[in-house]
Protein backbone atom coordinates (compact mmCIF):
# COMPACT_ATOMS: atom_id res chain seq x y z
CA UNK A 1 0.00 0.00 0.00
CA UNK A 2 2.89 1.99 0.90
CA UNK A 3 4.17 1.83 -2.75
CA UNK A 4 0.81 2.85 -4.21
CA UNK A 5 0.82 5.81 -2.46
CA UNK A 6 4.45 6.70 -3.40
CA UNK A 7 3.46 5.86 -6.91
CA UNK A 8 0.47 7.63 -7.16
CA UNK A 9 2.46 11.25 -5.65
CA UNK A 10 4.74 10.52 -8.41
CA UNK A 11 2.85 10.36 -10.90
CA UNK A 12 0.22 13.80 -9.62
CA UNK A 13 3.81 15.42 -9.32
CA UNK A 14 4.68 14.61 -12.91
CA UNK A 15 1.22 15.56 -13.75
CA UNK A 16 1.22 19.43 -12.41
CA UNK A 17 4.90 20.38 -12.48
CA UNK A 18 4.29 21.97 -15.89
CA UNK A 19 1.58 24.05 -14.33
CA UNK A 20 3.09 25.23 -11.33
CA UNK A 21 6.59 25.36 -12.51
CA UNK A 22 4.76 27.36 -15.83
CA UNK A 23 3.83 30.20 -13.81
CA UNK A 24 7.48 31.73 -13.57
CA UNK A 25 7.57 31.97 -17.24
CA UNK A 26 3.97 33.65 -17.70
CA UNK A 27 4.97 36.27 -19.84
CA UNK A 28 6.82 35.98 -22.81
CA UNK A 29 10.24 38.24 -23.45
CA UNK A 30 9.51 41.38 -24.59
CA UNK A 31 6.18 41.49 -23.88
CA UNK A 32 5.42 39.28 -26.46
CA UNK A 33 1.66 37.84 -26.54
CA UNK A 34 1.71 35.29 -29.08
CA UNK A 35 4.37 33.02 -28.26
CA UNK A 36 5.23 29.68 -27.29
CA UNK A 37 6.68 29.63 -23.57
CA UNK A 38 8.66 27.04 -21.38
CA UNK A 39 6.47 24.10 -20.19
CA UNK A 40 3.21 24.94 -21.89
CA UNK A 41 1.23 22.21 -22.10
CA UNK A 42 -1.98 22.79 -23.65
CA UNK A 43 -2.84 25.25 -26.88
CA UNK A 44 -1.60 28.80 -27.02
CA UNK A 45 -4.40 31.53 -24.98
CA UNK A 46 -6.68 32.64 -27.72
CA UNK A 47 -6.17 36.51 -28.97
CA UNK A 48 -8.92 35.54 -31.86
CA UNK A 49 -12.22 34.20 -32.47
CA UNK A 50 -10.52 31.33 -34.77
CA UNK A 51 -8.63 30.31 -32.12
CA UNK A 52 -11.49 30.46 -29.05
CA UNK A 53 -13.58 28.21 -30.96
CA UNK A 54 -10.33 26.20 -31.72
CA UNK A 55 -9.89 25.89 -28.35
CA UNK A 56 -13.52 24.89 -27.39
CA UNK A 57 -13.42 22.60 -30.03
CA UNK A 58 -10.39 20.63 -28.52
CA UNK A 59 -11.81 21.13 -24.76
CA UNK A 60 -14.47 19.06 -25.16
CA UNK A 61 -13.18 16.48 -27.34
CA UNK A 62 -10.78 16.50 -24.33
CA UNK A 63 -13.46 15.74 -21.70
CA UNK A 64 -15.23 12.87 -24.07
CA UNK A 65 -11.67 11.47 -24.71
CA UNK A 66 -11.01 11.67 -20.84
CA UNK A 67 -13.83 9.97 -19.93
CA UNK A 68 -14.02 7.25 -22.66
CA UNK A 69 -10.27 6.69 -21.38
CA UNK A 70 -11.25 6.21 -17.88
CA UNK A 71 -14.44 4.15 -18.45
CA UNK A 72 -12.49 1.17 -20.31
CA UNK A 73 -9.64 1.40 -17.77
CA UNK A 74 -12.14 0.57 -14.88
CA UNK A 75 -13.82 -1.76 -17.10
CA UNK A 76 -10.68 -3.49 -17.13
CA UNK A 77 -9.53 -3.38 -13.75
CA UNK A 78 -13.21 -4.58 -12.64
CA UNK A 79 -12.94 -7.18 -15.62
CA UNK A 80 -9.57 -8.49 -14.33
CA UNK A 81 -11.02 -8.77 -10.45
CA UNK A 82 -14.30 -10.46 -11.20
CA UNK A 83 -13.66 -12.74 -13.41
CA UNK A 84 -10.00 -14.33 -12.21
CA UNK A 85 -9.27 -17.29 -12.81
CA UNK A 86 -9.82 -17.75 -8.50
CA UNK A 87 -12.71 -15.82 -8.53
CA UNK A 88 -14.24 -17.45 -11.33
CA UNK A 89 -12.84 -21.20 -12.11
CA UNK A 90 -15.31 -22.12 -14.16
CA UNK A 91 -15.57 -19.29 -17.02
CA UNK A 92 -18.83 -18.82 -18.92
CA UNK A 93 -19.73 -19.82 -21.84
CA UNK A 94 -21.77 -17.26 -23.59
CA UNK A 95 -20.42 -16.34 -26.83
CA UNK A 96 -22.36 -12.79 -27.71
CA UNK A 97 -24.93 -10.45 -26.43
CA UNK A 98 -27.36 -8.33 -28.67
CA UNK A 99 -27.90 -5.79 -26.20
CA UNK A 100 -24.49 -5.32 -25.63
CA UNK A 101 -23.55 -5.36 -29.31
CA UNK A 102 -26.22 -2.50 -30.24
CA UNK A 103 -24.88 -0.77 -27.50
CA UNK A 104 -21.20 -0.35 -27.87
CA UNK A 105 -22.16 0.10 -31.39
CA UNK A 106 -24.83 3.06 -31.36
CA UNK A 107 -22.95 4.89 -28.23
CA UNK A 108 -19.91 5.39 -30.39
CA UNK A 109 -21.90 6.43 -33.52
CA UNK A 110 -23.36 9.25 -30.90
CA UNK A 111 -20.27 10.27 -29.72
CA UNK A 112 -18.78 10.74 -33.43
CA UNK A 113 -22.28 12.48 -33.94
CA UNK A 114 -21.48 15.07 -31.11
CA UNK A 115 -17.64 15.90 -31.97
CA UNK A 116 -18.79 16.00 -35.49
CA UNK A 117 -21.32 18.76 -35.17
CA UNK A 118 -18.96 21.66 -33.95
CA UNK A 119 -15.92 20.19 -35.96
CA UNK A 120 -18.09 21.42 -38.96
CA UNK A 121 -19.59 24.73 -38.04
CA UNK A 122 -15.21 25.27 -37.04
CA UNK A 123 -14.54 24.08 -40.67
CA UNK A 124 -17.03 26.37 -42.70
CA UNK A 125 -15.84 28.73 -40.11
CA UNK A 126 -12.46 29.09 -40.73
CA UNK A 127 -12.68 27.90 -44.92
CA UNK A 128 -13.93 31.83 -45.98
CA UNK A 129 -13.12 35.32 -45.17
CA UNK A 130 -16.50 37.17 -43.94
CA UNK A 131 -16.50 40.52 -45.79
CA UNK A 132 -12.55 41.35 -45.59
CA UNK A 133 -10.74 44.67 -44.91
CA UNK A 134 -7.51 43.49 -46.12
CA UNK A 135 -5.87 40.76 -48.38
CA UNK A 136 -1.93 39.54 -47.35
CA UNK A 137 -0.91 37.19 -49.97
CA UNK A 138 1.71 34.88 -48.34
CA UNK A 139 3.97 32.81 -50.82
CA UNK A 140 6.07 30.94 -49.40
CA UNK A 141 10.03 30.41 -50.71
CA UNK A 142 12.39 28.10 -49.56
CA UNK A 143 13.19 29.22 -47.23
CA UNK A 144 11.91 33.10 -46.07
CA UNK A 145 8.47 34.54 -46.83
CA UNK A 146 6.76 36.53 -49.18
CA UNK A 147 4.09 39.22 -48.04
CA UNK A 148 2.31 41.11 -50.52
CA UNK A 149 -0.24 44.00 -50.11
CA UNK A 150 -2.83 44.42 -53.13
CA UNK A 151 -4.97 46.66 -51.42
CA UNK A 152 -2.31 49.06 -50.29
CA UNK A 153 -0.27 49.26 -53.54
CA UNK A 154 0.40 45.71 -53.99
CA UNK A 155 4.35 46.37 -52.63
CA UNK A 156 5.81 42.77 -51.11
CA UNK A 157 7.90 42.48 -48.48
CA UNK A 158 10.61 39.28 -47.60
CA UNK A 159 10.76 38.19 -44.49
CA UNK A 160 13.69 35.83 -43.32
CA UNK A 161 14.96 34.70 -40.09
CA UNK A 162 17.35 36.59 -37.84
CA UNK A 163 20.55 34.11 -36.89
CA UNK A 164 21.73 33.62 -33.90
CA UNK A 165 24.74 36.36 -34.30
CA UNK A 166 22.36 38.70 -35.10
CA UNK A 167 19.94 38.54 -32.09
CA UNK A 168 19.51 41.41 -29.77
CA UNK A 169 18.65 40.92 -26.21
CA UNK A 170 15.19 39.51 -25.25
CA UNK A 171 14.64 38.39 -28.68
CA UNK A 172 13.63 34.69 -29.47
CA UNK A 173 15.58 32.65 -31.17
CA UNK A 174 14.54 30.69 -34.51
CA UNK A 175 11.32 32.95 -34.16
CA UNK A 176 12.54 36.59 -35.34
CA UNK A 177 12.77 38.10 -38.58
CA UNK A 178 14.31 40.59 -40.49
CA UNK A 179 10.22 42.20 -41.82
CA UNK A 180 6.99 41.18 -39.68
CA UNK A 181 4.01 40.72 -41.56
CA UNK A 182 1.80 44.24 -40.19
CA UNK A 183 -1.96 43.83 -39.77
CA UNK A 184 -4.28 46.22 -37.85
CA UNK A 185 -5.95 45.38 -34.85
CA UNK A 186 -9.26 43.84 -35.06
CA UNK A 187 -9.40 43.91 -38.84
CA UNK A 188 -10.82 40.65 -41.01
CA UNK A 189 -7.73 40.43 -42.74
CA UNK A 190 -8.15 37.71 -45.60
CA UNK A 191 -4.65 35.27 -46.40
CA UNK A 192 -4.15 33.83 -49.74
CA UNK A 193 -1.62 31.31 -49.66
CA UNK A 194 0.91 29.44 -52.24
CA UNK A 195 4.18 28.50 -52.88
CA UNK A 196 7.06 29.36 -55.13
CA UNK A 197 8.79 25.96 -54.86
CA UNK A 198 7.40 22.76 -52.41
CA UNK A 199 4.77 22.53 -49.92
CA UNK A 200 4.91 24.57 -47.25
CA UNK A 201 2.14 25.47 -44.54
CA UNK A 202 1.37 28.88 -42.57
CA UNK A 203 0.94 28.30 -38.90
CA UNK A 204 0.58 30.84 -36.36
CA UNK A 205 -1.14 29.56 -33.42
CA UNK A 206 -2.45 32.05 -30.96
CA UNK A 207 -4.48 33.38 -33.86
CA UNK A 208 -5.74 29.97 -34.83
CA UNK A 209 -4.16 30.29 -38.29
CA UNK A 210 -2.99 26.94 -40.13
CA UNK A 211 -2.95 26.57 -44.34
CA UNK A 212 -0.93 24.96 -46.72
CA UNK A 213 0.63 26.36 -49.10
CA UNK A 214 1.21 24.52 -52.17
CA UNK A 215 2.57 25.49 -55.56
CA UNK A 216 0.34 26.50 -58.51
CA UNK A 217 -2.98 26.62 -55.64
CA UNK A 218 -3.97 29.45 -53.84
CA UNK A 219 -5.41 28.50 -50.47
CA UNK A 220 -7.46 30.86 -48.69
CA UNK A 221 -8.00 31.37 -44.89
CA UNK A 222 -8.46 34.77 -42.67
CA UNK A 223 -6.93 35.79 -39.07
CA UNK A 224 -7.98 38.67 -36.65
CA UNK A 225 -5.78 39.60 -34.07
CA UNK A 226 -7.62 40.95 -30.61
CA UNK A 227 -4.52 42.36 -29.15
CA UNK A 228 -1.75 44.81 -30.25
CA UNK A 229 1.50 42.86 -30.38
CA UNK A 230 3.70 40.55 -32.00
CA UNK A 231 2.45 36.65 -32.52
CA UNK A 232 4.89 34.25 -33.80
CA UNK A 233 4.57 30.97 -36.10
CA UNK A 234 6.32 28.51 -38.22
CA UNK A 235 6.49 26.69 -41.17
CA UNK A 236 4.98 23.15 -40.10
CA UNK A 237 5.62 21.53 -42.78
CA UNK A 238 8.54 19.55 -43.51
CA UNK A 239 10.20 21.61 -46.43
CA UNK A 240 13.91 21.07 -46.56
CA UNK A 241 17.16 21.99 -44.92
CA UNK A 242 16.22 25.06 -43.64
CA UNK A 243 12.66 24.20 -42.47
CA UNK A 244 13.32 24.94 -39.17
CA UNK A 245 14.75 28.38 -39.81
CA UNK A 246 11.28 29.77 -41.22
CA UNK A 247 9.60 31.75 -38.38
CA UNK A 248 6.51 33.49 -39.03
CA UNK A 249 6.33 37.00 -37.05
CA UNK A 250 2.94 39.13 -37.38
CA UNK A 251 2.25 42.09 -35.99
CA UNK A 252 -1.05 43.79 -34.92
CA UNK A 253 -1.43 47.22 -34.61
CA UNK A 254 -3.48 50.20 -34.74
CA UNK A 255 -5.17 51.10 -38.19
CA UNK A 256 -3.67 54.24 -38.24
CA UNK A 257 -0.12 52.30 -37.35
CA UNK A 258 -0.92 49.97 -40.10
CA UNK A 259 -1.61 52.95 -42.97
CA UNK A 260 1.46 55.15 -41.87
CA UNK A 261 3.71 52.23 -42.37
CA UNK A 262 1.84 50.93 -45.30
CA UNK A 263 2.34 53.96 -47.33
CA UNK A 264 6.25 54.04 -46.06
CA UNK A 265 6.55 50.18 -46.83
CA UNK A 266 5.28 51.30 -50.55
CA UNK A 267 7.38 54.04 -51.27
CA UNK A 268 10.63 51.41 -49.98
CA UNK A 269 9.38 48.91 -51.89
CA UNK A 270 8.98 51.42 -55.10
CA UNK A 271 12.84 52.38 -54.45
CA UNK A 272 14.15 48.98 -53.97
CA UNK A 273 11.85 47.66 -57.38
CA UNK A 274 13.53 51.28 -59.35
CA UNK A 275 17.19 49.75 -58.07
CA UNK A 276 16.60 46.38 -59.33
CA UNK A 277 15.28 46.79 -62.46
CA UNK A 278 18.51 49.65 -62.85
CA UNK A 279 20.80 46.37 -61.75
CA UNK A 280 19.50 44.32 -64.29
CA UNK A 281 19.34 46.94 -66.76
CA UNK A 282 22.77 47.82 -66.23
CA UNK A 283 23.90 44.18 -66.10
CA UNK A 284 22.43 43.12 -69.49
CA UNK A 285 24.07 46.34 -70.74
CA UNK A 286 27.67 44.93 -69.13
CA UNK A 287 27.05 41.53 -70.82
CA UNK A 288 26.08 42.86 -74.05
CA UNK A 289 29.40 44.80 -74.10
CA UNK A 290 31.48 41.76 -73.27
CA UNK A 291 30.01 39.97 -75.65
Amino acid sequence: MRVLRRLIAALTFMMMAPWLMGGAFAQAPGGVIGAPKPWEMGPQPAYSALKRQIIDLHDLVLVIITVITIFVAALLVWVMYRYSAHRNPNPSRTSHHTMLEIAWTVVPVLILVVMAIPSFRLIYFLDRTPNPDLTVKVIAHQWYWEYNYPDNGDFAIESRYVRDEDLKPGQLRLLEVDNQMIVPVGKSVRILTSSADVIHSFFVPALGVQRYAIPGRTIEMWLTADKPGVYYGQCNQICGQDHSRMPIAVRAVPEAEFKAWAEKAKKSASVTESARVFAAAETTATTGIQR
